[in-house]
């Protein structure tokens, strides 16, 4: 096993984290705030748009089973990344959507999967790319907040989770 990490914002992070948890690879998520000023923030800090947080959901994947390439195509598969500050009804900037990594040598796989994300869209993307400059854990009712509650809020369409149950890492 290979285990390997990206930070992902894809707007409200309890369908971000709950997508992703389905996709064959993925060893583990959790819900936190990335790439803010400020030091420990609360989730009502965050939401006041106020700290510089997005949502964002670390996925550590075996990267013997999936990679990063396909994993990153999902995300896009996610989100609107052309909808700056906004996804679904959720609007601010801890909304915004980014791609946040740990690892330079990633970069390449990154810039590719933008690139051809790009050329399906007209408009520019708007997703940041950025390296991860901290990462704080949300409180616990946030993490796994959909199985905690399968009638809770999501912006993703239910499809996209029955999508992400089907989809096979291709290399």
């Amino acid at each position: 096993m290979k285990r390997q990490e990206i930070y992902l914002a894809g707007g409200c992070f309890w369908g971000t984290e709950h997508f992703f948890k389905l996709i064959e690879g993925v060893l583990e998520t959790q819900v936190g705030f990335a790439n803010g000023h400020t030091e420990d923030p609360t989730y009502q800090e965050v939401y006041t748009d106020t700290t510089g947080f997005a949502e964002t959901v670390r996925v550590v994947y075996d990267a013997e089973r999936v990679s990063l390439e396909f994993l990153l195509n999902m995300y896009f598969k996610a989100i609107d990344p052309t909808s700056l500050n906004r996804q679904g009804h959720d609007e601010g900037t801890r909304y915004r959507t980014g791609i946040y990594y740990t690892d330079e040598a990633e970069l390449p796989v990154i810039n590719k999967v933008y690139a051809e994300q790009q050329a399906l869209y007209s408009q520019p993307l708007v997703v940041e790319r950025e390296p991860l400059q901290n990462f704080y854990t949300a409180e616990e009712y946030h993490q796994d907040y959909l199985d905690k509650n399968p009638d809770g809020y999501c912006h993703l369409p239910l499809e996209l989770f029955e999508f992400a149950k089907k989809a096979k890492p291709r290399w």
